[in-house]
């Protein structure tokens, strides 16, 4: 990684993305990047010659959400390569999920004080800190912000440990929070909350849920990504404070 900017075309739209290196977030760079936007990416690894979209090693931020050191370096590097231009779009997709010794789920008995503490600074604080810490750039571009909460935000799910769900019920009712403080600024901000969607974090037996959803059939990346970009474009632009749910109607 290295500081050099790239040219900016002044009608050229930007995206902060956290939590791009693989999964949904992989998606949603190629998604928004097709759309002509300039995407910086922050993930807690360097960035891979894997990664197919322009500009990436130049546009790529290395961050640990859960260190807040890491973090307020991080948010100065963001402004950095922002160098004063419009933010058009935060999408807070970083988060962990934390298992206990051979993948088994962590519940409420059993999840150690230190985890909970890192899977709250992870997906609960960083989504907010950041929002703030760029809050002029987004003010600039009347911008959207999207966190990525969870299916298991509402209902106990059989994979996703205790911290990690009550951590996205968290993030859920902050996202609301915030469209009411953002949106006097001109900032929507709204939720998306995937279901059970095909990606390298899958748990063994998700096959017996996928037999419960009407669609009968994982979701895709993709199609997460697509439903982003909806709530960062202007065909959203009345949409604040709402969760979005992608699950092929798994809670119905």
């Amino acid at each position: 990684m290295n500081g050099t900017q790239l040219p900016l075309n002044e009608d050229r739209k930007t995206l902060i993305l956290t939590g791009a290196s693989r999964g949904i977030g992989h998606a949603t760079v190629k998604r928004f990047s097709s759309a002509g936007w300039r995407v910086i990416t922050c993930s807690r690894m360097a960035f891979s010659e894997d990664c197919p979209w322009d500009g990436g090693e130049d546009n790529h931020i290395q961050i640990d959400l859960a260190d807040p050191d890491s973090r307020s370096k991080g948010i100065e590097l963001m402004r950095q390569r922002l160098n004063g231009s419009p933010l058009n779009a935060l999408v807070n997709n970083a988060g962990i999920s934390p298992k206990g010794p051979g993948g088994v789920r962590l519940s409420s008995i059993d999840t150690p004080v230190d985890v909970w503490h890192r899977v709250y600074e992870v997906n609960l604080v960083a989504p907010l800190l950041l929002a703030r810490g760029l809050m002029d750039e987004l003010k600039a571009a009347r911008g959207a912000v999207v966190n990525v909460t969870s299916i298991a935000d509402s209902r106990v799910h059989p994979f996703a440990g205790t911290a990690y769900a009550t951590s996205k019920a968290a993030l859920a009712a902050l996202t609301r929070e915030m469209a009411s403080d953002f949106g006097p600024h001109g900032i929507r901000v709204n939720a998306i909350a995937p279901g059970e969607i095909d990606t390298s974090i899958l748990s063994p037996g998700t096959d017996k849920i996928v037999e419960q959803i009407p669609m009968r059939r994982l979701g895709t990346p993709e199609e997460v990504a697509k439903a982003i970009y909806f709530l960062c474009s202007e065909q959203s632009s009345y949409v604040t404070g709402a969760e979005l749910h992608v699950n092929g109607g798994q809670h119905v």
